[in-house]
C-alpha cells in the first residue's frame, strides 16, 4: 500500500514515525507545498538528470540504477538475439515447407511459447540443466553459460509469436507478382527469397518488435527475479517493495526513454525494408 514518503525515509532511518517528526520530514522533503509546485519542482530536476536520492541508501538515484543498466541491457540483448536466431529462421523454413512435419514443429513451438508463463518456464529451466544435468550453475557468477537459460526464458514466447508472424507474411509475400516475376526472369532461388520475399515479409515482423518492446522489459522483471539477476528489474521491484519512490520514478522515466528510443529506431528502419518509404521530401 502507498504510504507517506516522509514516513517511509523515518522508518529506514530507524526514527520514531511521530506526528512532529513525519511533519518536520515532509518539510525538509518539500511535500507541505502545493502539489503542482511539486511537480514542476521535480520536472525541473529531473530534466536536468536529477531524480534525487534513495530513500533507503541515501546516494543519488541515478547512480544506484546505472549501476544496474548493464545486467538488464545484456540480457535484453542476448535475448534479442535469441528471438531473431529462433524465430526468423524458423519462421521462413516454416513458409517455405508449408504444412510438413517441420510447419507442425514450428506450430508447437509457438503454442507451448505462448501458453506457457515465463516464470514457469525459467523454474523449469532451471531445475531440467541445473539441478538434474547440473550444465549451467544456479547462481548467477558472470560466466557467458550462466546467461543462456535466463535469455532463453525471456526470448521463448516473443520467437514464437516471430516465427508465426513470419511464416504469415512470407506465405503472402511469396505469393505477389513480383515474387512471380522474379523468378520467371530466371533468378536463384535463394535471392528471390532473400531479396523479394523476405525483405518485404520482415516490416510487420520489425512493427511488432518495437511495439512488443515494452513486454520484452517487463518480461527482463520476472526474468531477473527468477534468476535472481542484479538488473534494474529485480532492483525496481525492491524500491517497490522498499517504497523507495524516487527510484520507481526514475525506473519509469528511463523504460520510457528506452521505449521511445527503440521505436524511433524502428521507424527509421522502415525505410531500407519498404522503399516506399522514405523520409524527407520527395521529388515531383
Amino acid at each position: 500500500m502507498p504510504s507517506d514518503p516522509a514516513a517511509v525515509v523515518l522508518r529506514v532511518a530507524n526514527t520514531p514515525a511521530t506526528p512532529e517528526a513525519i511533519a518536520a520530514m515532509r518539510e525538509k522533503l518539500g511535500l507541505d507545498r502545493p502539489l503542482p509546485v511539486q511537480y514542476f519542482d521535480w520536472l525541473w530536476h529531473v530534466l536536468r538528470l536529477d531524480f534525487g536520492q534513495s530513500f533507503v541508501t541515501g546516494k543519488p538515484v541515478l547512480q544506484e540504477v546505472m549501476h544496474y543498466v548493464p545486467t538488464t541491457l545484456i540480457l535484453t540483448a542476448c535475448a534479442t538475439l535469441l528471438i531473431f536466431a529462433i524465430g526468423l529462421p524458423m519462421g521462413i523454413v516454416a513458409a517455405l515447407y508449408r504444412d510438413t512435419v517441420f510447419d507442425q514443429i514450428s506450430r508447437l513451438f509457438a503454442y507451448i511459447g505462448v501458453a506457457m508463463p515465463s516464470f514457469w518456464l525459467g523454474f523449469l529451466l532451471i531445475y531440467v540443466f541445473s539441478f538434474k544435468l547440473g550444465w549451467v550453475s544456479v547462481i548467477h557468477q558472470g560466466a557467458i553459460a550462466d546467461w543462456i537459460l535466463p535469455s532463453l526464458t525471456l526470448a521463448w514466447a516473443p520467437a514464437a509469436v516471430y516465427a508465426r508472424l513470419l511464416r504469415g507474411s512470407m506465405l503472402e509475400s511469396l505469393g505477389q507478382n513480383y515474387v512471380l516475376y522474379a523468378r520467371a526472369r530466371g533468378l536463384l532461388e535463394r535471392l528471390v527469397i532473400v531479396q523479394y520475399a523476405l525483405k518485404n515479409a520482415l516490416l510487420p515482423v520489425v512493427t511488432v518488435f518495437g511495439l512488443s518492446f515494452a513486454n520484452l522489459l517487463s518480461g527482463a522483471v520476472i526474468v531477473e527475479s527468477v534468476f535472481a539477476l542484479p538488473g534494474l528489474g529485480r532492483f525496481a521491484v525492491q524500491s517497490i517493495l522498499n517504497r523507495d519512490y524516487p527510484v520507481v520514478q526514475c525506473y519509469v522515466c528511463l523504460t520510457a526513454v528506452l521505449f521511445v528510443v527503440v521505436n524511433l529506431i524502428v521507424d527509421l528502419t522502415y525505410g531500407y525494408f519498404d522503399p516506399r518509404i522514405r523520409f524527407g521530401k520527395q521529388e515531383v
